[in-house]
C-alpha cells in the first residue's frame, strides 16, 4: 500500500509541475496573467476558521505567509488527486499505464475548483462573476488536462 501511495505522490507532484509550467508558457508567450497562489492562500487560512464562501477574499483579512499557504496548497491538492488516482488504477496499470484514467480524473477535479474554491474566493460557480466565465472555464480544463499529462507521463517514468 506504501508503494501505492508513493506514485501517488510523485504523480500528484509531476501534475502540478506540469500545470504550473503551462501557467509559465501562457504568461510568458501568450500574455495570460501569472498565477497569484496568494489569494488561494488566504482562502485556506480562512476555511478552518468556518468560512468557506466570500463575496471577496480581497476583502478578507489578511494572512501574513498567504503565498506560500497557497503555493503549498496547490501542491497538496495535486498530492492528494495523484493519491485518489493510484488508488482507483486497476492492478497492473502501474506496469502499463494509459492516459484515460488521469485523463477523467484530471477532469472531474475541476469541479473542485468551479464549485467550491471558486465560489469560495467570490468569483462565482465556475467563475460566473468574472469578465470572460468561459474563458476561465475552458482554461480550467485544459490546465486540469495538462495536470493529467503530467500525472501519465510521471506514471510513464515510475513504469520503467
Amino acid at each position: 500500500m506504501s508503494d501505492i501511495i508513493w506514485r501517488g505522490v510523485a504523480m500528484g507532484i509531476g501534475g502540478t509541475v506540469f500545470m504550473d509550467l503551462w501557467a509559465i508558457i501562457l504568461h510568458r508567450f501568450f500574455g495570460q496573467s501569472a498565477p497569484n497562489w496568494a489569494p488561494v492562500g488566504r482562502w485556506f487560512w480562512h476555511v478552518p476558521k468556518g468560512k468557506v464562501f466570500h463575496d471577496n477574499i480581497a476583502s478578507a483579512p489578511p494572512y501574513k505567509h498567504e503565498n506560500a499557504l497557497g503555493w503549498i496548497s496547490h501542491y497538496a491538492v495535486g498530492i492528494l488527486y495523484g493519491i485518489l488516482l493510484a488508488l482507483i488504477v486497476p492492478a497492473g496499470w502501474f506496469g502499463a499505464p494509459t492516459f484515460a484514467l488521469p485523463w477523467l480524473v484530471g477532469i472531474v477535479t475541476v469541479a473542485a475548483g468551479w464549485f467550491l474554491l471558486q465560489p469560495g474566493l467570490g468569483i462565482g460557480w465556475a467563475a460566473s462573476k468574472t469578465p470572460n466565465p468561459w474563458k476561465v472555464r475552458a482554461l480550467n480544463l485544459v490546465a486540469h488536462t495538462i495536470f493529467a499529462l503530467g500525472m501519465y507521463a510521471t506514471a510513464l517514468l515510475l513504469s520503467h
